[in-house]
């Protein structure tokens, strides 16, 4: 292999300075990354500190997980519908292109935009709310998807990602729209641990941060452009008989999205916040809410996994406790994951080796286990568990070839 000469070396450096000239005054610099442990990678001069982060995200152990971890219609089997890692590529694409017209850093919307989902449980927001339920109960914390994402990239994978990334991980949730998006101000690895801390402590703390980077603030509020038209294409996909209002903002969801950025962009060229127009607000206010009606509380959409997901969950995360707290290396959750290579060594004495049960609650490993699966995997690991119980074939997919859903 041959190494950078000091000529090719400064020609690197001066490409970089280069393209920072360029960005706005309110773009977060690449000389600005904290991180917080050093790195082999702190003098990298063919990859800014950012799109480091983005190469640890991607090649970090549980990052292909979101391939079969569904968003809002888990009991189908239909490859047009969204699953975890197209949510994940759109948000990316989405706050590029608006990061790109506000000039702002992309190398960071991108590493926020990849890792925002990677804590994610298997079947969607019901999936964590039940997990969120379970975890509560036996140490009264509070599990959230954009909390543990951070734990799995920080702790578990000790990926030593920047402050700037996680901080934009952290505050990333979309579930509400607002009319204006301010950076708030966190510049150390203490705060950003104090305000991880009260987010398992104190509920709907999360719905309190904002992101500390303007482009923590795209990618929030593209978490929501992705999928505030998506989930009605997959809900017309999944032959989900709804009717909506007429809106502002369009039909079909390019049409969404595209009435979306460029409004927010032309609210925000040459601004230090984000921000968008009243009609526009007011319009993806409105389509929240009617999604929330119409597709995410609909009783064909929740029933299944009332029925089927929340007792099997509660189940296996009873039975992995057990088998913790007796030291049962011949359980699933020693096989399938902390006698794992990489993940499992989180969990590890640094020289005897150990599991360290007694440093590790073993309900945030049995938590960690659960979010870590997929869907699939869930089906099966409960099938494997739990073989002669009647939930094991209670769960029911449309199939491909089934009849169209009717009401």
């Amino acid at each position: 292999m041959q190494a950078l000469t000091k000529d090719k070396t400064e020609l690197l450096q001066a490409v970089f300075s280069d393209s920072e000239e360029i960005m706005s005054p309110y773009a977060c610099k690449n000389a600005n990354a904290i991180r917080e442990f050093p790195s082999k990678y702190d003098g990298d001069v063919i990859r800014t500190q950012f799109a480091i982060d983005i190469d640890k995200i991607l090649h970090s152990a549980l990052y292909n997980r979101g391939n079969d971890k569904t968003q809002v219609f888990s009991f189908y089997r239909n490859d047009d519908i969204t699953r975890r890692s197209t949510h994940v590529q759109l948000v990316s694409r989405i706050s590029r292109i608006i990061g790109r017209a506000l000039r702002l850093n992309l190398d960071l919307i991108e590493a926020i935009a990849i890792g925002h989902d990677v804590g994610h449980t298997p079947f969607g927001h019901k999936g964590e709310e039940f997990l969120n339920g379970l975890y509560f109960s036996h140490t009264n914390r509070y599990f959230n998807h954009n909390v543990h994402s951070t734990r799995v990239l920080q702790k578990i994978s000790g990926c030593n990602l920047t402050l700037q990334t996680l901080d934009g991980i952290l505050c990333h949730c979309g579930e509400k729209a607002f009319q204006k998006y301010e950076p708030a101000s966190i510049s150390t690895f203490a705060q950003y641990n104090q305000e991880v801390e009260q987010c398992y402590t104190t509920e709907n703390h999360i719905k309190k941060l904002h992101p500390s980077t303007l482009e923590g603030c795209v990618v929030r509020i593209s978490d929501m452009i992705a999928y505030i038209g998506k989930d009605r294409q997959d809900a017309a996909k999944a032959k989900l008989m709804v009717s909506y209002k007429e809106n502002a903002l369009g039909k079909s969801n390019p049409e969404i999205i595209s009435a979306i950025v460029t409004d927010i962009i032309s609210n925000s060229l040459e601004k230090p916040y984000l921000a968008m127009s009243p009609d526009i607000y007011q319009s993806i206010t409105d389509m929240l809410h009617e999604n929330g009606h119409l597709i995410y509380q609909c009783d064909d959409v929740t029933k299944p996994y009332f029925e089927t997901i929340k007792p099997m969950m509660e189940l296996m995360y009873k039975r992995f406790l057990k088998e913790l707290i007796a030291d049962d290396h011949d359980s699933l959750i020693y096989q399938h994951y902390l006698h794992g290579s990489i993940v499992g060594n989180f969990y590890r004495h640094p020289k005897k080796r150990y599991i360290q049960t007694d440093i590790h609650d073993p309900n945030d490993i049995v938590a960690d286990y659960i979010a870590s699966m997929t869907d699939d995997y869930f089906v099966d690991a409960f099938s494997y568990l739990f073989p002669h119980h009647e939930l094991t074939n209670k769960i029911k997919y449309i199939e491909y070839f089934d009849k169209p859903y009717t009401k």
